[in-house]
């Protein structure tokens, strides 16, 4: 009997593994935005408008979960919009040349991977402050985006790139699916390898996870290149939807981001942090940005409601911390 308890107990410790607590706070806070606006504005709850909200989530949730894994480890990365707004220019120069949609696409991806190395060594081997270098790289990687165009956007995205990141073959948008699908390998790396755990305990405790041995620079590094290559990924859906690049592209993404991953329990004072409440996180400010917009809401008040948003995540985490 007494091995059953212990069976089930450590299967229910498994589960809040995977799904904790504050999650499971999360995902009713989504129900209960999504009830309140289904019940203020009829059209919200319709299936093509449910599948719109997952739609312009996808792209924050994108960014969110590279910051996520920035935010764990104890830093922050502010550059993400411009670092997005380099990768979506590049890519669509290469596309408009006639470059073949896979190559432009690796580009574009090897762009995020450049800027997210750029900050990682600047972080980690120059022993700057993650704020300081992301500050810094957000203003240089905008300036690189508008000297490389001129200040003009880059139009004529072909309809075969268009079609790859805003089609909907199976009636569910392919941005939506290639989040889901990065999402679970965030997850993944998070949970189950090494570098997941190394993320955890450089953001816990940079001193005991030196002494443990772990690789701090490397995983620092990793993270900031995860989170450049997600940017680069998030501003190919958004030129796949719209058919241009611009440069003023990814304006402020870096604030929505920061609140997806804290509004879903990661805490900026590093070493916490969920993959799954994340991805709420993101649905939360997509789908109450969607019901306010239904409502004729205008956007400054959006943009209260997101602030005071963010701050209750904030209080909540504070109350919480240290609380498995």
């Amino acid at each position: 009997m007494s091995d059953n308890v212990q069976d089930s107990a450590m299967s229910s410790r498994k589960l809040f593994g995977s799904f904790s607590v504050r999650d499971a706070g999360t995902m009713i806070g989504l129900a209960a935005i999504v009830a309140i606006f289904g019940l203020l504005a009829p059209d919200f709850l319709s299936q093509r408008n449910l599948l719109n909200i997952l739609q312009q989530s996808s792209i924050n949730a994108c960014l969110a979960l590279g910051m996520t894994l920035v935010i764990i480890s104890g830093g922050i990365d502010l550059s993400v919009g411009p670092s997005a707004a380099i990768a979506a220019v590049i890519t669509a120069t290469l596309l408009v040349a006639g470059v073949p949609v896979p190559l432009a696409i690796l580009a574009g991806l090897g762009i995020g991977v450049l800027c997210g190395l750029v900050n990682g060594l600047l972080v980690a081997y120059a022993g700057l402050q993650p704020f300081i270098v992301t500050l810094g790289t957000l203003s240089t990687y905008r300036a690189i985006a508008l000297i490389y165009t001129g200040g003009n956007p880059v139009l004529g995205v072909p309809q075969s790139f268009r079609a790859l990141f805003n089609g909907a073959p199976a009636g569910i948008p392919n941005p939506v699916v290639m989040v889901a699908f990065v999402a679970l390998l965030a997850w993944i790396l998070l949970k189950k390898t090494p570098l997941g755990e190394y993320l955890l305990a450089v953001g816990g405790n940079e001193e005991a996870a030196y002494i443990a041995g772990v690789p701090i620079a490397l995983t620092k590094i990793t993270a900031y290149v995860i989170s450049g290559v997600l940017a680069a990924l998030a501003s190919m859906i958004l030129i796949g939807r719209l058919g241009a690049a611009e440069p003023i592209l990814g304006n402020l993404w870096e604030l929505d981001a920061i609140a997806a991953a804290a509004i879903g329990g990661a805490s900026l004072m590093g070493g916490k942090g969920s993959i799954v409440g994340t991805i709420l996180g993101a649905i939360i400010l997509g789908a109450m940005r969607n019901g306010l917009t239904l409502m004729n809401v205008q956007a400054f008040y959006q943009l209260l409601a997101t602030g005071l948003i963010i701050l209750v995540a904030m209080m909540i985490d504070r109350v919480t911390r240290g609380q498995g």
